[in-house]
C-alpha cells in the first residue's frame, strides 16, 4: 500500500479528538499523490463533511475559477486541510484539535512532496510561519520550509464574505502557478 493511503487509512479511524464523534466524515484530502503543489485549507464545511472530499461548497466554486483562470487542474494538485473533520457549527479549529490532526498533514506533505505549499487563511499558515502572523501580512510573500517553498493566500471562505479579495485571490493563484512551474525547472535541472 502506498504511504498516502495508509495514511487515509489511518486518518478513517482517527479517535484522537473530540471531533471524531460529531463528525459525518473523515475528509482527508484530494488529488494527484505526486502533486507539486499542495493546498491546505482550515477545515471540511457542512458540504464537505457530507461529500467526503475538501471544497466542494461555495467557497470549493470560488477556487475551481481561481484555479482555472491560473490554468491549474484540481487533479494536477492536491488539497487537504488543517482539520480533517468539520468543527460542529463551522467554529474556528481549537488549539488541540490542529495539535492532534497535525500528523496527518504532516504526512500528507511527506508523502505527495510537493515543491509549493499553499497555506490558505491564517489557521494553514501558523503551521508554517508561527503564530505571530496573519494571513493579512504574509499574503503572497513567498518562504522557504523544509527545502519547499511556502505561499499564503486568503482563504477562499473569506473572498464569500469579502468580494474585493476576488482579484487578489486570483492574482495568487496565478503567482502559485508561476512558482510552481520554477520549482518543477528547478527540480528537472532547467
Amino acid at each position: 500500500m502506498d504511504p498516502l493511503e495508509e495514511l487515509h487509512r489511518g486518518a478513517l479511524a482517527c479517535r484522537r479528538c473530540a471531533l471524531a464523534k460529531t463528525r459525518g466524515r473523515v475528509v482527508f484530502g484530494s488529488g494527484h499523490a505526486g502533486a507539486s503543489i499542495l493546498l491546505i485549507g482550515e477545515a471540511p464545511g457542512a458540504n464537505e463533511d457530507r461529500g467526503g472530499l475538501p471544497f466542494i461548497g461555495q467557497a470549493g466554486k470560488l477556487l475551481d475559477r481561481a484555479l482555472a483562470e491560473a490554468a491549474l487542474r484540481r487533479e494536477d494538485l492536491y488539497i487537504a486541510n488543517v482539520l480533517k473533520c468539520r468543527p460542529p457549527g463551522n467554529r474556528n479549529p481549537k488549539r488541540d484539535e490542529i495539535e492532534q490532526c497535525r500528523p496527518w498533514l504532516e504526512g500528507q506533505i511527506e508523502a505527495i512532496d510537493p515543491g509549493v505549499i499553499v497555506p490558505m487563511g491564517n489557521f494553514a499558515l501558523k503551521l508554517f510561519a508561527g503564530a505571530s502572523i496573519t494571513i493579512g501580512k504574509a499574503r503572497g510573500k513567498r518562504f522557504g520550509h523544509g527545502g519547499r517553498a511556502v505561499l499564503p493566500i486568503y482563504h477562499p471562505a473569506a473572498l464569500l464574505y469579502n468580494r474585493s479579495l476576488l482579484p487578489l485571490f486570483h492574482e495568487d493563484m496565478r503567482s502559485v502557478a508561476a512558482l510552481a512551474a520554477c520549482t518543477e525547472q528547478g527540480a528537472g535541472g532547467g
